[in-house]
């Protein structure tokens, strides 16, 4: 499974804007001892790269109880990260400094979901 996106991934990501912001959905299963490594990672998220490109954490939480889903459906975490505008994120995951840091997050995660959502009208 894809932790990453590809380049083809965020070709298709930036021909689908609709324009205006994006909130990012993420879904993450941590490798055995990956939460320490990805709390290195969203350390410099949050520090760094969101302040940068206009972006914030709406929400970030554990994965609790789950009431519809079967086994090894459920996730580790979830996150929902509001970026001004869908070349914002692509500009900021293409930035020579976050990809040192994303390392951090590659090795931290087994599986993880990352997909744009679009505001119901």
């Amino acid at each position: 499974m894809a932790i990453n996106p590809r380049g083809s991934d965020l070709k298709r990501y930036l021909q689908e804007d609709p324009g205006g912001p994006v909130v990012m959905l993420n879904l993450l299963r941590f490798a055995e001892d990956g939460r320490a490594s990805y709390e290195q990672y969203a350390r410099a998220l949050e520090e760094t790269f969101l302040p940068r490109y206009g972006a914030e954490v709406l929400y970030a939480g554990d994965g609790s109880t789950s009431l519809v889903a079967e086994h090894g459906q459920d996730w580790d975490a979830v996150l929902l990260v509001r970026y001004p505008s869908r070349q914002a994120f692509s500009k900021m995951v293409a930035d020579p400094e976050y990809q040192e840091v994303t390392a951090l997050r590659t090795a931290a995660l087994t599986e993880a979901v990352l997909q744009a959502t679009v505001p119901w009208t």
